[in-house]
């Protein structure tokens, strides 16, 4: 582990070079975040009102903090690189180092959002409190179960980027399927909540990677109950436990692939 530790520590100090890269992102992030809230205002009718048990001041947090995973977490880099190493042939040179090579992707993916995900937290919170106000009901105390469950979401997400990725080892392109992928977290798990979807759905969507992704940390900001943080934590460590074996048994035919095939 000693390794990859050292590869992270070494992107995480290239990546504070460039803190102003992260700063620009923040104008994206402001102007979807001020739209959705112009949307909420508009949808909920009074400040009491529940939209599928959801305040305002809730459903808004939500997304705050969902959009806040979202660009803090970019793992577009993850996708590309796995993806642009193996059509461009620098996987033959990378699978020969003393590491493994999809491991040594997630550690320098870590050191990226280590840098940027705090500081799109700051702003989340920043714009939610001087636009919404201070989420009632909210404790302190609940980012000690939140906190690792954003960073198992982020993990997670990545892990599964990457095994779409690794599809390139037999087709030329896998880039339909990661857009696939992005749209369906983007749509269902973070600009709205799983409660928002027909009650025949939600069953289904608890068992794919949006439960784990970005409703789990943001429901338990936004409505913290300890039965449903065991609940996240335990569906996280299955899927990570899952795409990790998966990502592993891709990685390892692809390469197998490339023996066979001369490299």
């Amino acid at each position: 582990m000693r390794k990859y530790a050292v590869i992270y520590r070494s992107v995480l100090m290239e990546n504070m070079q460039y803190v102003m890269n992260v700063v620009m992102g923040f104008i994206s992030y402001f102007i979807i975040i001020f739209v959705l809230i112009q949307l909420w205002n508009y949808m909920y009718s009074s400040p009491d009102e529940l939209i599928s048990g959801y305040t305002r001041e809730q459903m808004i947090w939500y997304t705050l903090i969902t959009e806040m995973i979202w660009f803090g977490a970019r793992s577009a880099k993850v996708s590309r690189q796995a993806a642009m190493d193996i059509r461009g042939g620098n996987i033959a040179y990378l699978m020969n180092k003393p590491y493994h090579y999809t491991l040594y992707i997630l550690a320098k993916y870590t050191g990226e959002w280590s840098i940027q995900l705090p500081m799109y937290a700051v702003l989340a919170a920043v714009m939610g409190i001087t636009m919404v106000g201070r989420l009632p009901q909210f404790h302190i105390v609940t980012l000690l179960a939140v906190i690792p469950c954003i960073i198992l979401g982020v993990t997670i997400n990545a892990v599964f980027k990457l095994c779409i990725s690794l599809i390139s080892f037999w087709i030329e392109d896998s880039n339909p399927f990661q857009w696939l992928y992005d749209k369906l977290i983007l749509v269902v798990g973070t600009i709205f909540p799983i409660e928002i979807f027909p009650a025949q759905m939600q069953p289904f969507l608890k068992l794919t990677p949006i439960y784990t992704v970005c409703y789990g940390p943001a429901k338990l900001v936004v409505d913290f109950d300890m039965e449903k943080c065991v609940e996240i934590l335990v569906a996280q460590i299955v899927y990570l436990a899952a795409g990790c074996g998966l990502m592993f048994f891709v990685y390892r035919k692809g390469v197998k692939k490339l023996y066979v095939n001369g490299g």
